[in-house]
């Protein structure tokens, strides 16, 4: 048996249609749908985070990291800052 575990649930993740720990009997299948949520998750979701895919024996695990702020000087983009 091959599970797929999110280790942290995020209101984004929460909100989806995925479900956490799901499991497959088949290895390949279970690769495709983590790759594939790994994917989607990182598109498509808030942005906020960042979503690695690893492996562990019987294991996939998508860890969640939050993204690096790309604005070093505190100004949120909006405009106002200057």
């Amino acid at each position: 048996m091959f599970t797929i575990n999110v280790e942290k649930e995020c209101g984004c993740f929460k909100r989806s249609n995925y479900d956490n720990n799901m499991k497959f009997e088949n290895k390949d299948e279970a690769l495709i749908q983590a790759k594939a949520m790994e994917n989607e998750m990182n598109e498509k979701f808030c942005q906020k985070h960042d979503f690695t895919l690893t492996e562990d024996g019987n294991n996939f695990s998508i860890g969640v990291g939050s993204k690096p702020n790309e604005n070093s000087s505190g100004c949120c983009g909006g405009g106002h800052c200057s």
